[in-house]
């Protein structure tokens, strides 16, 4: 089923998508890879604040390239997000409702998906080109220095995705296979 969100996704949205859901999000989502992820996990271990509002928060794993001329951001598809997998539990289970990525996860951040009502969205690799047409602007956040890894905040328009994982446990990469199978 196709549907339209906004963010912040709150347990509410996240309730309401399915495994296998398209959806097209509109609103705010935050960018951070493997160097920015580390970065978060070092600021929580000294106790400090993180330099955005994880609440209800959606983050995409993605570095971008650079913007062309009258762009907000160069091609932006998504990165293999197991790579976040030793970090996105905490984050979750300190009130991120949302990622966005390509491929499978760990059981532990599919549990922490269930457990804190948050979702699992995978976007189309490699169609970054064509995804970049639905960021509206893009700002660094943090961690400049990382480069192509900073943290950015994106504004976005009919953004889409797929649910893979949802907060009833349902597996798209699972349920996918199965009635592959049964034909």
């Amino acid at each position: 089923m196709d549907k339209k969100i906004t963010t912040p996704i709150t347990s509410q949205v996240a309730k309401s998508l399915h495994a296998g859901d398209f959806v097209f999000i509109t609103g705010t989502i935050y960018v951070a890879r493997d160097a920015a992820h580390k970065r978060l996990m070092e600021v929580l271990d000294k106790g400090e604040k993180l330099p955005f509002d994880i609440k209800d928060s959606t983050i995409y794993y993605m570095g971008p390239s650079p913007a062309r001329e009258g762009r907000p951001i160069g091609s932006a598809g998504p990165t293999t997000a197991s790579r976040m997998d030793k970090y996105a539990p905490r984050l979750l289970d300190l009130g991120e409702k949302a990622m966005i990525g390509k491929g499978k996860r760990t059981k532990e951040v599919l549990d922490a998906v269930v457990r804190n009502e948050a979702v699992y969205f995978a976007a189309i690799g490699g169609a970054g080109a064509l995804l970049s047409k639905c960021i509206k602007k893009a700002e660094i956040v943090c961690y400049e220095d990382l480069g192509a890894e900073a943290i950015r905040k994106l504004e976005v328009e009919d953004f889409p995705v797929v649910v893979v994982a949802d907060c009833e446990g349902n597996n798209l990469y699972e349920t996918a296979i199965l009635e592959y199978k049964e034909d």
